[in-house]
């Protein structure tokens, strides 16, 4: 797990191994300051020979500004890798990301892995500036202070042993039940992310049904978690702090008495005891600051555990060895095709579905709620794969394609699409960033969006705000499908993408279809008579099946779901008028 996660030191492994060098360094003079500062006081100031002051005065500034200079050094190292690392880091999960299927997606949910990006790397990302640094500093200045005790006075240095096992004892404690309460707090930040973001997404709502109120305690039950585990974990954290100041003000007292005797009885001098006491602060502060790294490992090791559950997730649908990259026409074929969302087939969405699409044809789909329209048109494109079954495109398995070939034959127009921060044409481009200006303006001509674009001060320059929320449905529904057209699909799928507009703009954007594009096959999915009576096949869907298929006239004799959706809707026309 760790060493997954570490590959992405990358370009930084220079910065990695500078940090701890320097501040080896930095230490080794940090731990000789107190011996000179010793000989300065026995030599020097004891006996006022101020050659002795001057010289080892001279010598501790040297050792003073040079051990500055290097701690500076490791800092700065210590930052830039630390940086590096977590930029990596995030650059590996987010094309990771891009790699998944839906059903990966699925596994982890959008808010767990905007956290994984955020939250959990920035933990990372601290533990490793203090593990290349801290960890580092503590252990050398550890060893290099006790032994420049024990070389000053062995029978004071036997003191600090004491210690250890008493800090080793606490430290052990926090991490079995620190660590658990840090796993539970990351997934509850999970659900936090998730309700910030359905809530924001969805303010109109929200505010239209007068909701604050219980978006507001639904929050605040879910902050309230994270604060009480939080709470919980912080407690357990600051025993440290007084165990180890018991320890460090135990150690002066017993130096400070059993030295004031040896100093009494001429085995000692002031000096000795006085860079013994800089010894008890830099030993006791390096046992403080590898508690302190143990404390951050436990909180990051919930972050590393997570962030390489995204790095080994393997995306259930990937190219094959030898893909085909050449789609030969837009003819799709569902042979026996059964379709499952958790690939369980004890659980269908899509139960045997047997249609035979030819290239160029347009194929309407009607069907109530629930009957699994959008997941049959998901599959050709390989969004999700198919169960059982077989599915081609152009004559072959769409398992056999290269899955950037095939995405790019296939576009598809959600009721529900996507529009990006950024200008109209930058929109648009999505479909082909080659495009002409020309050819922008005659794909959103064909998709009924020239005329409202045109009213707009910037025209196509006008800035789309995230989502598109500065735009209507029916004007959000057209320019997606511009941005279909430009691909120059094989295969044209409109799932309900028309809703928001009117039955005249509907029929209009159809009939540009028909004389724009005559050899691109189209797949409508509509819940309007209107949007598909024209096809040349309709296709009527409930519970996951095929029930009928054929024109307008055909199920309008014969099937009876048909005629269900037919006669309301003439009837609720009707009714309007």
């Amino acid at each position: 797990m760790l060493k997954n996660v570490l590959k992405s030191v990358g370009e930084y492994k220079k910065e990695t191994i500078l940090s701890p060098v320097t501040v080896a360094l930095e230490v080794l003079l940090e731990v000789l300051i107190p011996y000179f500062m010793a000989v300065l006081i026995d030599k020097g100031i004891n006996t006022g020979d101020m050659t002795e002051i001057i010289k080892y005065g001279m010598l501790l500034v040297v050792l003073a500004m040079a051990a500055l200079a290097f701690g500076a050094l490791s800092g700065h190292y210590a930052a830039v890798a630390s940086a590096g690392f977590a930029k990596n880091l995030r650059k590996r999960m987010f094309y990771k990301v891009q790699d998944f299927s839906f059903l990966n997606i699925d596994h982890f949910s959008t808010s767990s892995l905007v956290t994984r990006m955020t939250t959990d790397i920035t933990n990372v990302q601290n533990a490793y500036q203090m593990i290349i640094r801290v960890a580092v500093r503590a252990p050398i200045m550890l060893i290099m202070a006790f032994f420049m005790a024990f070389k000053v006075n062995s029978e004071l240095a036997t003191i600090y042993l004491w210690v250890i096992p008493i800090l080793g004892i606490a430290l052990a404690f926090i991490m079995t039940h620190v660590h658990p309460i840090f796993v539970r707090v990351f997934k509850t930040y999970d659900k936090l992310n998730n309700v910030v973001q359905e809530n924001v997404h969805g303010i109109r709502v929200v505010k239209s049904f007068v909701r604050e109120d219980f978006e507001e305690q639904k929050f605040k039950k879910i902050s309230s978690s994270i604060y009480k585990d939080f709470t919980k974990a912080e407690k357990m954290i600051a025993f440290n702090a007084p165990v180890m100041q018991i320890c460090v003000y135990t150690c002066m007292i017993l130096i400070s008495w059993i030295g004031a005797n040896l100093i009494v009885g001429g085995t000692m001098t002031a000096g000795e005891l006085t860079s013994m006491f800089t010894y008890t602060m830099q030993i006791l502060m390096s046992l403080m600051m590898l508690s302190m790294i143990f404390v951050m490992t436990i909180m990051s090791k919930a972050s590393v555990e997570r962030i390489n559950e995204v790095l080994i997730e393997v995306p259930d649908i990937a190219n094959p060895e030898k893909p085909v990259t050449e789609v030969a026409n837009g003819s799709i074929d569902f042979d026996h095709v059964s379709f499952s969302y958790s690939q369980n087939p004890e659980k269908l969405c899509l139960k045997d579905i047997d249609l035979h699409i030819k290239s160029g044809e347009t194929i309407g789909i009607i069907g109530g709620t629930g009957s699994a329209k959008s997941s049959l048109v998901q599959l050709i494109p390989r969004l999700y794969d198919i169960t059982s079954g077989t599915l081609k495109v152009g004559g072959r398995d769409v398992r056999d394609y290269d899955l950037e070939v095939l995405r790019d034959a296939v576009s598809m127009v959600l009721q529900k699409n996507v529009l990006f921060s950024g200008t109209i044409k930058e929109n648009l481009r999505w479909g082909n960033p080659n495009a002409t200006e020309e050819e922008l303006i005659h794909a959103c001509q064909l998709a009924q969006a020239d005329d409202f674009i045109q009213t707009f001060p910037d025209q196509y320059d006008t800035y789309i705000e995230q989502g598109g929320s500065n735009v209507s449905g029916g004007q959000k529904q057209r320019i997606c499908i511009a941005r279909a057209l430009l691909k120059k699909p094989a295969i044209l799928i409109l799932d309900d993408s028309t809703s928001a507009v009117d039955t005249k703009t509907d029929a209009m954007i159809q009939k540009a279809f028909i004389d724009e594009i005559p050899d691109t096959t189209r797949l409508i999915i509509a819940q309007r008579i209107s949007s598909v009576q024209n096809a040349d096949r309709i296709v009527v869907m409930d519970n996951g099946r095929i029930t009928d298929v054929g024109t307008h006239e055909e199920l309008l004799a014969s099937s009876k779901i048909y005629q269900e959706v037919y006669y309301s809707q003439v009837k609720g026309a009707a009714d309007n008028e």
